[in-house]
């Protein structure tokens, strides 16, 4: 069975730009910290997008879906779910609250992990719920031409149990020496906890479950405001390039985990960047400023078109109806042009048409 040895990571030489996205996080990471004790009133709303859009993101990444109506409706306990997809929508979002509430108090041990699976496929009454793998799982590649062809063979059932233990146990005793940064650490838990793919279902959403979990747990609480999962849906596509490079040699412990380190590093000060964006337009908008006067600094510093959902997300401090007779009102006094229809429509800014 492949044995983990978090240990190495200390003596390896890492690429410049690795340790410089390190460098950016820990520097974003302490504006944030700084922020979040100043006025955490004002990021009460960012945390409850960041709760809608991570749920949604993450299950579409697995084509598990619902309407945008339904998801608010099911977030705001307006209606219960209506099929499988609705209850496995809702099992992310109790996972995913659990860890915003209690990520000091869940240990990284097979035992949390496995109850964390519990509560994520408990709802859609899903047998093996809680339960590692009983049979074997592949990881497929579909062709252009259709057909499909198995990339890499995770490790057996049987050998799953000792596998996560000998993961969890490695994990802890490296975070303990405190000889490795645990932004690196991390992504190498992730991608091994990929490889392993302990679950008969339910492997990615909770690959990206346990990663928010980590970063809350060594202090990098972004995920909280910024939707970690939806930076990796709109980047799903290298997200899976760098998937396949992990699995590679991986059995024999010659895989190569600089790419994924790079990614996830890349996704998590994206996210960074993310928060201080809007926060910033929170600062901008001035104190007593109106929905109206929030909404149009942001779509005079906006290049390209936008959406009302978008304008909501980046305008925490107002409510989304706030946020949508604001742009009316835009498009009505000819600032803005509004295009499409329905689920379909979004906005220019006039002077952006010669």
């Amino acid at each position: 069975m492949r044995s983990f040895d978090y240990n190495k990571l200390a003596e390896q030489k890492w690429p410049t730009d690795i340790l410089n996205l390190v460098a950016k996080i820990h520097e974003r990471k302490g504006r944030q910290d700084m922020f979040i004790s100043q006025k955490p009133v004002e990021l009460d709303r960012l945390t409850e997008i960041a709760k809608i859009q991570s749920t949604e993101a993450s299950n579409r990444i697995e084509g598990i879906v619902t309407t945008g109506a339904r998801m608010k409706q099911l977030f705001e306990e307006k209606t219960t779910p209506r099929n499988r997809d609705e209850n496995e929508i809702m099992g992310y979002r109790d996972v995913l609250n659990t860890i915003h509430e209690s990520s000091e108090y869940i240990p990284i041990r097979p035992s949390y992990i496995l109850q964390l699976h519990r509560d994520l496929l408990r709802r859609a009454g899903a047998s093996h719920a809680g339960s590692f793998k009983n049979i074997q799982n592949y990881i497929n590649e579909t062709r252009t031409d259709g057909t499909s062809v198995t990339r890499f063979i995770p490790v057996t059932p049987n050998e799953t149990p000792a596998a996560m233990d000998a993961l969890c146990e490695a994990y802890e005793q490296a975070l303990a020496k405190e000889r490795i940064d645990a932004l690196i650490l991390i992504p190498c838990f992730i991608a091994d906890f990929l490889c392993i793919h302990p679950f008969n279902d339910g492997n990615g959403r909770m690959s990206r479950l346990l990663t928010l979990l980590l970063l809350y747990k060594n202090g990098y609480g972004v995920g909280k405001y910024i939707s970690i999962e939806k930076q990796i849906e709109k980047t799903k596509d290298r997200y899976y390039d760098v998937l396949e490079t992990v699995n590679v040699g991986w059995h024999e412990g010659k895989n190569n985990t600089v790419p994924f380190i790079r990614y996830m590093l890349k996704v998590i000060l994206a996210c960074y960047t993310e928060f201080e964006n809007r926060v910033a337009l929170m600062g901008k908008a001035g104190v007593g400023s109106t929905a109206y006067d929030i909404v149009k600094k942001y779509v005079e510093e906006r290049v390209g078109r936008f959406t009302g959902a978008e304008v909501a997300a980046h305008c925490p401090s107002i409510g989304r109806s706030s946020a949508l007779a604001a742009l009316k009102r835009l498009t009505d006094e000819g600032k803005i042009i509004k295009q499409g229809a329905g689920r379909s429509t979004y906005y220019i800014r006039a002077d952006s048409i010669s």
